[in-house]
């Protein structure tokens, strides 16, 4: 019997190539990147909390489904499209923090439109 590790390397495995490239090297590091800024005075522990927050349900949705599901998308509706608003007035600061935070936001409006489609396409198969 293979172990729930491995079938969770597998199904991410089987994603297209883009897909683990986005996820991998992009999307979760740069969700991960907001804890360096979690004292930061402008809504620094708020902004890290939603960023890591859109992911961390996805571990239990991992090892129920044992892989990568479709209902995965809906945690960062939850956490991200809060998070976007949050984000969207903070962006315009010439600082370290600024840039990051337009970084963050390209990338997690991007994942947003992806996602509203996957939650779309696991309601239906509910049904």
């Amino acid at each position: 019997m293979k172990s729930l590790i491995t079938d969770i390397w597998h199904s991410f495995r089987s994603l297209p190539n883009w897909v683990q490239f986005w996820v991998g090297c992009i999307l979760v590091p740069a969700n991960l990147f907001a804890i360096i800024f979690w004292q930061h005075p402008d809504s620094g522990l708020l902004i890290a909390a939603l960023a890591v927050g859109g992911m961390l349900p996805n571990i239990g949705i991992m090892i129920a489904e044992r892989g990568f599901a479709k209902s995965m998308a809906i945690p960062h509706l939850f956490f991200w499209l809060p998070l976007l608003f949050i984000i969207a007035p903070k962006m315009g600061t010439h600082s370290v923090f600024g840039v990051y935070l337009i970084i963050l936001f390209v990338i997690d409006a991007i994942s947003i439109v992806f996602d509203i489609n996957d939650t779309r396409e696991w309601f239906k198969s509910r049904r």
